[in-house]
């Protein structure tokens, strides 16, 4: 069995999760409910069907639970991480898992106490096209990367997303982190990250562009270093109002990028190809976290995602740090 209790129900992904969980089909259930916003938590187990736990710790030990969800605001997934960890059930986290270097600090000292399954709420490297791709990369087809190119960014600011009290948060960098370049850039770093390995220096400038949440930034450009040589570029945020979104691959023998059809190969003299998808989809975000509890997600696999997620944040650290100071910055590994 796969029975859920989902701590706090503040992200905006709560209402798609517990969906998955309603419509799966496959036994996966909501054992309970818990949010210190305790309206808010009602509201969503009464659309859940599901019973709202005032009480955390008796949702936390409760026998009947084999995973928790947390959906918290960011700043406040540390506390919650620090309370279900040492409890040994698989543990799902919306990301960022945590929004500074202090943090994750903290968080690699809990996880070497207690090395709970933990998982986090990326996507973009699990589907088929990007798995292929990855598997492209191993193979050397692309020869000698030189640059990459990721943006993920939608309309949010423009679209008044979170307006709602129940999402307000997101723009307040005391419970967000950060803004739009936090929301979206932390699924731009993972995934390069995941692809391309650690970076070394990040350089970005990070603002707000349209004056729609005045109080954090809604938009970002980041430089990347990488270790094995590689630069790479990411945008990022809620400012996006058209375009392409996706990856962008430079290398001595070949590129990739996206087009309205999907990703296409191209090389000097040769006309553009479809990319080939010879690779299956993973689970991601709940899908993963029931993986887990049954058995057929590897540890190895999550622990290697695992460690992206954490490097994630050192990642995005080093791109604000860089924001304020306008200088290349060193990624700093607690």
């Amino acid at each position: 069995m796969a029975r859920l209790a989902f701590l706090s129900t503040a992200h905006i992904h709560t209402r798609g999760f517990i969906e998955n969980v309603l419509k799966a089909g496959d036994g996966r259930t909501i054992a309970g409910i818990w949010d210190d916003a305790a309206d808010r938590g009602r509201r969503y187990a009464e659309k859940a069907d599901a019973h709202f736990e005032p009480d955390l710790d008796r949702l936390l030990h409760n026998p009947e639970v084999d995973g928790f969800v947390i959906c918290a605001e960011n700043t406040r997934h540390l506390d919650l991480l620090r309370r279900a960890l040492p409890i040994g059930k698989p543990v799902f986290c919306e990301k960022p898992l945590v929004t500074t270097v202090d943090d994750l600090a903290e968080l690699r000292r809990l996880l070497a106490v207690h090395p709970t399954p933990l998982c986090s709420g990326y996507f973009q490297p699990f589907s088929p096209a990007l798995r292929s791709a990855a598997g492209l990369i191993a193979a050397d087809a692309f020869g000698a990367i030189t640059r990459i190119r990721y943006r993920n960014a939608h309309h949010a600011a423009y679209g008044r997303w979170f307006d709602s009290p129940d999402l307000a948060w997101f723009t307040d960098p005391a419970l967000s982190g950060g803004g739009g370049f936090m929301d979206m850039g932390t699924h731009a770093l993972h995934l390069v990250r995941t692809l391309f390995g650690p970076a070394t220096e990040a350089w970005a400038e990070i603002a707000n562009h349209s004056g729609q949440y005045p109080a954090c930034d809604d938009y970002g450009i980041a430089h990347l270093r990488f270790a094995n040589g590689i630069l790479g570029t990411i945008e990022a945020g809620w400012t996006q109002t058209g375009g392409l979104q996706g990856l962008e691959i430079t290398g001595a023998k070949a590129c990739l990028w996206n087009t309205p059809d999907g990703y296409v190969l191209g090389a000097p003299g040769e006309p553009p190809a479809p990319l080939a998808i010879t690779a299956q989809a993973r689970p991601s975000t709940i899908d993963r976290l029931v993986a887990i509890i049954r058995g057929s997600l590897t540890e190895e696999e999550w622990r290697a995602d695992l460690e992206a997620a954490l490097d994630t944040v050192a990642l995005m650290a080093a791109c604000y740090q860089s924001a304020e100071t306008k200088n290349w910055t060193g990624v700093a590994r607690p």
